[in-house]
């Protein structure tokens, strides 16, 4: 079972919906018993809410799209992108 410090830690993870069903399982478990990491849970649900829907129409900077792919290089993907003129 996860204890607080692992659902703290893993709670981003968890909102993201990336972690294993086990993991998912035991941090599930363990918000149903801890009214604390519920607490942190809800804000941070919220906040992921709020700042999706206030960036949602945000244009994306010119250049910024080429510096992450920089930064992942091949793992991301074929590196074609609607921005990709600004490399």
């Amino acid at each position: 079972m996860a204890n607080c410090n692992d659902t703290l830690r893993e709670l981003q993870t968890f909102l993201d919906n990336e972690l294993s069903e086990d993991a998912q399982h035991a941090i599930r478990a363990h918000l149903g018993g801890c009214g604390d990491c519920l607490e942190a849970f809800d804000f941070h649900a919220e906040l992921k809410m709020v700042v999706s829907r206030k960036c949602r129409t945000d244009e994306i900077p010119p250049g910024l799209m080429a510096k992450v792919e920089q930064c992942f290089g091949q793992a991301f993907g074929d590196g074609e992108t609607s921005q990709s003129a600004d490399r």
